[in-house]
This record gives C-alpha cells, sequence and structure tokens, in this order.
C-alpha cells in the first residue's frame, strides 16, 4: 500500500539533505531509481517502507514527511555563512545537528558550573563593535595569559596551534574540534558550508572548529571565534580567503583576529625584510608561528601585497592542501581524537559527575556520544578510575 505525501515535502527533504535525485536513489537502494524519486515528488506516492527509508538517508525526522507544508530550516543562532555575496543555501541536517547538540552540553555544562559555585567569566560581552580591534586583541592576550611575541617561543605554527588550543580552553571556554557529527563517521560535516561557529554564555562560552577545514585555516578560525565570544554575539561562520562577508560583526571579528595572530606595526617592520626573502608570506609565518595563508592575507589586509599576489597564492595553497589531505592517513588515534571531539573541560566536568553520582550513566553517555567501557577508557585517559 502506497502513501499519500506532500509532493513538496518530498522535495524538500532531499534538497536538505543536499542530494540530487540521482544520489537520493543510489542512497535509498533496491530498485529505486532516479526516474521513480522524480515521480515520488510528482505524485506524493511511495511505500511506508521507502518513506522511513528515505527519512533515514535523509537525516529526516520520520514524522516531517507527514507534515502538510515543509518546515522552514533556520539555524537557532545567526547566520554569517556566505559565499561572495550570496547566501548559502539553507543548512543541513548535520550543521543543525551538531548545533543542537553542542547546545545540549553548554546547557548542562553551564548548570554544573553555577551549581559548582564557579563565576560568571567578565570577558564575555565586554567589547562592543565600536571597541578598537587592537584594545580588544590586546585584551584576548592578556586573558589567555600570552605575552606579546608569544608564538616565537613555539617550535612551528601547529605547536602554537595547540597552544593556543589549550590556553582558550584553560580561560573557561568550551572547545571542540571535530569533522563529523559526533562520532558518526559517515556523516562528515562539509568545510565549505561552515568553518566554525560559537555560543555565547558567560559561564560556559563553546567554539566549535570544523575539523574537516584546512588545519591550517583553524587558527585564524579560533582567533575569530574567540572575538564573538568578547562581544557576546553567537553565530555560525563561514569565510573564503579569510574573506569575512559584508557583515560588520564579522568584519570587525576578522579584525581582531588578525590584530591578535599578526599584530600591523610588527609586520610593518619586518614586511622589508619578508620582501626579500624567497618565500615572503614563509617568511612571516615562520616568525609569527600562523600559517602561510594567514601570513598573506595579513599583507593583503595592510596593503602591503596585491589581490592578485594573495590569490595566486592562495589558489595554489589550496591545491597542494587538498592532495596533502588525499594522501594523508585516516587514522589516528582515538583517545587523542575524543579529547578534541568531546573536550578535555566539558569530558571531565561530565566524568566527574557520573562518577560522584550527580548525573545517570546514560545522560553522561549521551552528552560525550560514548558508552560503556569506552567511556570509562575515555575518563582514564582524563585522569579518572572509574569502577
Amino acid at each position: 500500500m502506497n502513501l499519500n505525501l506532500k509532493p513538496r515535502v518530498l522535495q524538500w527533504a532531499r534538497e536538505r539533505a543536499g542530494l540530487d535525485a540521482a544520489a537520493l536513489a543510489k542512497k535509498v537502494g533496491g530498485n529505486v531509481t532516479a526516474a521513480r524519486v522524480k515521480e515520488w515528488e510528482q505524485t506524493g506516492q511511495l511505500s511506508f517502507t521507502q518513506a522511513k527509508k528515505l527519512a533515514h538517508v535523509t537525516r529526516t525526522p520520520e514524522g516531517f514527511l507527514y507534515l502538510a507544508e515543509p518546515l522552514e530550516d533556520k539555524l537557532p543562532i545567526p547566520d554569517f555563512r556566505t559565499v561572495g555575496d550570496t547566501p548559502l543555501r539553507r543548512p543541513s541536517p548535520d550543521l543543525l545537528d551538531t548545533i543542537y547538540l553542542m547546545q545540549r552540553r553548554q546547557a548542562w555544562m553551564r548548570d554544573f558550573l553555577i551549581e559548582e559555585g564557579e563565576p560568571p567569566l567578565p570577558f564575555v560581552g565586554s567589547a562592543n563593535l565600536n571597541t578598537e580591534p587592537e584594545r580588544v586583541a590586546t585584551d584576548v592576550r592578556k586573558t589567555l595569559g600570552f605575552a606579546e611575541g608569544w608564538a616565537n617561543e613555539e617550535n612551528t605554527w601547529t605547536e602554537a596551534l595547540m597552544h593556543l588550543r589549550q590556553k582558550i580552553e584553560a580561560a573557561g571556554v568550551l572547545i571542540v574540534v571535530n569533522g563529523i557529527v559526533g562520532n558518526n563517521v559517515y556523516r562528515k560535516l562539509n568545510p565549505d558550508e561552515f568553518r566554525g561557529f560559537v555560543l555565547c554564555d558567560a559561564y560556559a562560552p563553546l567554539v566549535f572548529i570544523n575539523g574537516a577545514d584546512f588545519k591550517a585555516a583553524q587558527m585564524f578560525t579560533f582567533a575569530h571565534e574567540l572575538a564573538h565570544l568578547w562581544i557576546g554575539q553567537d553565530g555560525v561562520s563561514n569565510f573564503e580567503a579569510l574573506q569575512p562577508p559584508p557583515d560588520r560583526v564579522e568584519q570587525w571579528c576578522n579584525a581582531v583576529a588578525a590584530e591578535f595572530l599578526v599584530p600591523a606595526r610588527e609586520l610593518r617592520e619586518c614586511w622589508p625584510a619578508a620582501r626579500q626573502a624567497e618565500e615572503p608570506y614563509q617568511y612571516v609565518a615562520s616568525r609569527f608561528k600562523v600559517s602561510t595563508p594567514v601570513a598573506a592575507r595579513r599583507a593583503l589586509d595592510l596593503g602591503l601585497a596585491t589581490r592578485n599576489q594573495f590569490f595566486d597564492f592562495y589558489r595554489g595553497y589550496q591545491q597542494d592542501e587538498r592532495r596533502k589531505q588525499h594522501r594523508a592517513s585516516k587514522g589516528g588515534d582515538f583517545w587523542n581524537t575524543q579529547n578534541v571531539r568531546v573536550g578535555q573541560r566539558f569530558g571531565a566536568a561530565v566524568v566527574r559527575a557520573a562518577k560522584e553520582g550527580r548525573l545517570l550513566y546514560r545522560e553522561a553517555y549521551h552528552l560525550t556520544g560514548l558508552s560503556g567501557s569506552t567511556f570509562d577508557r575515555f575518563a582514564e585517559t582524563l585522569g579518572f578510575r572509574m569502577g
């Protein structure tokens, strides 16, 4: 027996998953073809089993397929994503589910910290769009405990990135770096859709970095999302070539991030020497321990390089990075991965609450995406003995 659903709802389910008719047919499997998918979207008629499969592969709650009208997918936080001057398509189920998961974690952590008697963090919302970016960048360094020129003490920019992440977490910010939805390796996050987002809160601010993005781009995203915390502004960000959309909030946050990572005065002082180097952007990157794209973007913004010079470099850089990612191993230490997917600060709080009987284990499993012996082993990596 066929169901009679609304054709526009079926089309909506497919489109929100970013699939064309052929791709959806392949995922549904069986004898379903692209022509059959198009027939569903014209007549609304398909079997109960097919509807269940359709809901599953498009990440659509099954009941939504029975609605008279499609739902309007909206992000629960401000959307600053654009490609050029054009807003992106509706948010994917993967992005939406990731934000909802992070909101649940943040809400639990906020209650936990208040119960612990922790004070609110004074830097969240301490600035506004009229505050000079240079002043905020200085305050960010001070809050994180960085001296001027801190990055020079690191051997490489990757070590500087790790140090930055640790300092941000130590300042009270929940940090999550993940390239998939939770621990579902079949639901990969698309860096072309978003680079990161921030959930502001005076007790449990949260920064999420899309781990599927180029690693070299993540340091700038970290700094950009930090700036969001200073003005207390939630948001999802996505910028091409480290360039924000024509929005005052994003432009201000980019200015703070750039000044934090590569102070203008210092770059201007070293630029004559950089120009004499065989690879000027690499020279700047080595001095400030940032990636070469950040160095090149900063040189462009300060008028030290032309747009043609920057984009010639950036296109070549992207091609090189894609080749490296293709050759790179897909493996890695599972427990180290969990430390960044869950976050050490958040993970330690959940484990302690469960161990002390203040949180049911099933709730701890739900919050972390880990269960049973896997959760116990994760707890041990954080210094807790379970059982």
